[in-house]
C-alpha cells in the first residue's frame, strides 16, 4: 500500500471519527435542551396557576424555558450540520458556541471587576423580592432555601426585611417588626423552628438578636461562601465552559475535514471531467477522415479525364 494511500484511509478514518463525536455531541445537548425547556413549560404553567404577583423577578421556570430555548436550537442547527455535512450550519454552530463562551468568560470577568456596583445591583433586587415575598412563591422558596443553607437573612442585612408589608414595624399583625423564621439559628439539624422566632427583632440592635437570628446578609454570605469554595466553584467554572470549549475545536476540526472533502470532490471531479472531455476528442479525431483523402476524393477518375481532353473530330 503506498503512503498515498495510507494517508487517505488515514483522512477517511479521521473525518468519520469526528463526524461521530460531533454529532453525538451536539445529540446529547439536544435532547437535555428539550428536557429543560419541558421542565420550564411545566414549571411555568404550574406557575401560571398560583400566581398573585404580575412579575417575573426570578422565575426558575422562565430562566429554564429560555435556556432550554437557546440549547435547543443551537444543538439543533449542530445535529443537522453534522449529519448533513452542511457547513453554512457548522459554522453557525461553532459561531454560536464561540459568542455564548466568550459572553459567558466577559461576564464573570466585568463580574469580578465591578464587583461593588454588581453586589449592589443584586441587593437591590432582593429588595424588590422582599417587598412581595409572600406573593411571588418562586422567590420565596429560593430566599427562604438560600437563607437555610447560607445562614443568612435579607439581601444586605436583616433590616431589609422592613420594605415587606406584613414585616415593618408600623404593619398590624403577629408578623409586624420580625422577621421569617428561616433566619432564626437553630442549634439541631432536624430541630423544629417556631415560625414567630424572629418576632420584634427588627427594634433591636444587631449584637441583641445576633444569637437568636443570623444578622449576615445573603449576599455577602454567598461570596463569602465562593471564597470559602473555590475548588468547587472552579469545577463547576470548568463543568460549564470546558464543553463548550470542547463543541467550539471540534466543530472547527470537523469544519477543516468537510473542506478537505469538498476540494477533494471537485479535484476528482475535474479530473473526470477533463478525462471525458479528452476521450471525446480521442473520438472525434479517430472519426475524421484525412484531408488527402478527402483530396482524392474531389479528383475525377482518369478514364473520364482523359476522354474529355481528347480534340472532338
Amino acid at each position: 500500500m503506498s503512503k498515498l494511500t495510507e494517508n487517505k484511509c488515514c483522512e477517511k478514518f479521521t473525518y468519520q471519527c469526528v463526524k461521530v463525536l460531533l454529532f453525538s455531541y451536539a445529540c446529547i445537548f439536544w435532547l437535555i435542551g428539550g428536557f429543560i425547556l419541558a421542565v420550564g413549560i411545566y414549571a411555568e404553567v404550574e406557575r401560571q396557576r398560583y400566581r398573585t404577583l404580575e412579575g417575573v423577578f426570578l422565575a426558575p421556570a422562565v430562566i429554564l424555558i429560555l435556556l432550554g430555548i437557546i440549547m435547543f436550537i443551537v444543538s439543533f442547527i449542530g445535529v443537522l450540520g453534522s449529519l448533513r455535512d452542511q457547513l453554512h450550519l457548522l459554522k453557525a454552530f461553532m459561531y454560536t458556541l464561540t459568542v455564548c463562551l466568550i459572553l459567558e468568560l466577559m461576564g464573570g470577568v466585568l463580574a469580578l471587576a465591578f464587583r461593588n456596583q454588581a453586589t449592589d445591583l443584586v441587593n437591590k433586587n432582593i429588595k424588590k423580592g422582599i417587598v412581595n415575598y409572600y406573593d411571588d412563591l418562586d422567590f420565596k422558596n429560593i430566599m427562604d432555601y438560600v437563607q437555610k443553607e447560607f445562614e443568612c437573612c435579607g439581601g444586605k442585612e436583616f433590616q431589609d426585611w422592613k420594605h415587606n408589608m406584613y414585616h415593618s414595624c408600623n404593619a398590624p399583625g403577629p408578623l409586624a417588626c420580625g422577621v421569617p423564621y428561616t433566619c432564626c439559628i437553630t442549634t439541631k439539624p432536624d430541630e423544629v423552628v417556631n415560625t414567630l422566632c424572629g418576632h420584634k427583632l427588627l427594634n433591636e440592635s444587631r449584637l441583641a438578636v445576633m444569637e437568636k437570628i443570623y444578622i449576615r446578609g445573603c449576599t455577602d454570605a454567598f461570596f463569602i461562601w465562593m471564597m470559602d469554595n473555590y475548588k468547587k466553584m472552579a469545577i463547576l467554572l470548568l463543568v460549564i465552559l470546558l464543553p463548550q470549549f470542547f463543541g467550539v475545536i471540534m466543530t472547527w476540526v470537523y469544519i477543516t475535514q468537510v473542506e478537505k472533502e469538498v476540494e477533494e470532490y471537485e479535484r476528482l471531479k475535474l479530473e473526470i471531467e477533463r478525462q471525458a472531455e479528452m476521450e471525446n476528442m480521442m473520438e472525434m479525431r479517430s472519426k475524421k477522415p484525412p484531408r488527402l483523402a478527402k483530396w482524392l476524393k474531389c479528383m475525377p477518375d482518369k478514364e473520364i479525364y482523359y476522354t474529355l481532353k481528347e480534340p472532338r473530330v
